[in-house]
């Protein structure tokens, strides 16, 4: 039977723990306690602090005993990453904690593929959680209380949680793989609705086309799903995240971008979508040293400005260099006649100068292979003539 695995510090938090794996053994799953805490051995762990420690690649020197405990817990938190990753009989990830055990426990989760139950207990979980969900499927549940004793509240939190990671365990959907139709994984942002739509529409007959907004963890969960097996394809219309991860926006990617068609391989469709525009929140939100730039105040929340020629020059040079990594079929496309809704003619962000900088220098990058071709389509991004390029390289690679 698949394990409930129960995580969390068992010098600090040991009752706690116990009363959560007590209640998944109830529900009937078969639980599996495991002791992460970093400053003293403790007993009553299924598995011991000391056995996930060793499977840091330095060793449990650097994890265990350290008077650094902000250093102890990254170490506990790499290790029971790689220890997490070796396990063939995992049913749900169960975490309890604070601030540290929830940075340690959603470290080792996000790395776990897309599917596998993953639930976070935690004194933390009313906030911003974005940093430790991240692109995965981890499930936040505020404590109410401190994670510190049973008492009338935190027995009805922890036994809520353990029952619904016994559930998620004994009762497992099918996979994403077991599907009918391959799936692709495609980006969109609103000013390239039109080419996203038109491209699933042509494909839902024969794929399940799998939309993510480009907001920064939409690529992100994007890349997840390929990195998980998820995915048969990529369509990577919108890659507006680079923009803003380069030129300090709200929806920035991360240095990994592309990441996950480097390491599987998968075919994969790219463009420059709306890269025209790096995102802020409302107009006052925009950092005075851009004040003078030219800002469309897409809706009271979004403000765009327009990226420059310099700008896009290192947009296609980030771009362009992990295109180049990629040795699966790789077709990426240049729109000529506009990278978003509002790059065309009479548009706010039409500039031909910085298109022309982009492209220039993709091409002057790009390194053709075998496998790897640059098109250049004399239509924007969101024409019918351009979304028939792109499902003509699709087709002729996937």
């Amino acid at each position: 039977m698949a394990k409930v695995y129960v995580i969390g510090t068992m010098d600090t938090k040991g009752e706690e723990l116990r009363f959560a794996a007590d209640c998944v053994r109830r529900a009937g799953a078969d639980p599996l306690l495991v002791d992460v805490g970093t400053a003293k051995p403790s007993a009553g762990a299924d598995v011991a602090a000391a056995e996930v420690a060793l499977h840091h690649p330095e060793g449990a020197s650097v994890v265990l005993g350290l008077s650094d405990r902000g250093k102890a817990v990254a170490g506990m938190a790499e290790a029971l990453t790689r220890w997490l990753g070796a396990r063939n009989d995992i049913g749900a990830v169960l975490g309890l904690g604070g601030s540290g055990n929830t940075a340690l426990v959603t470290a080792a989760m996000r790395a776990l593929p897309i599917g596998v139950p993953k639930l976070m207990v935690s004194t933390v979980a009313s906030g911003n959680v974005a940093p430790y969900v991240g692109p995965a499927d981890i499930a936040m549940m505020y404590s109410v209380v401190d994670v510190a004793g049973i008492n009338g509240i935190s027995r009805l939190v922890l036994a809520n949680a353990a029952h619904a990671a016994a559930g998620m365990a004994l009762h497992t959907p099918p996979a994403a793989g077991a599907a009918e139709k391959p799936g692709i994984g495609m980006t969109m942002f609103g000013v390239t609705t039109a080419c996203i739509t038109m491209l699933r529409e042509a494909l839902d007959a024969t794929h399940e086309c799998y939309v993510f907004h480009a907001t920064g963890a939409g690529g992100q969960s994007m890349e997840k799903l390929a990195d998980s097996g998820l995915v048969s394809a990529l369509i990577d219309i919108t890659t507006t995240e680079v923009p803003d991860f380069l030129f300090g926006g709200v929806f920035p990617c991360t240095e990994d971008r592309f990441g996950s068609a480097i390491r599987t391989k998968l075919p994969y469709v790219g463009s420059v979508g709306a890269v025209d525009m790096v995102n802020f929140g409302a107009k006052d939100t925009v950092p005075q040293k851009f004040a003078g730039r030219n800002l469309y105040v897409h809706n009271p929340q979004v403000t765009l400005m327009r990226t420059t020629p310099e700008e896009n020059r290192a947009i296609g040079k980030f771009i362009v260099e992990r295109l180049n990594r990629m040795e699966g079929p790789v077709r990426f496309l240049l729109p000529l006649g506009g990278v978003s809704a509002i790059d065309v003619p009479g548009m706010p962000f039409h500039d031909p100068e910085a298109d022309r900088a982009l492209f220039d220098t993709i091409r002057a990058g790009f390194q053709p292979a075998a496998n790897r071709r640059l098109i250049e389509v004399d239509a924007a991004i969101n024409d019918r003539a351009f979304v028939d390029a792109v499902l003509a390289a699709f087709r002729e690679i996937a």
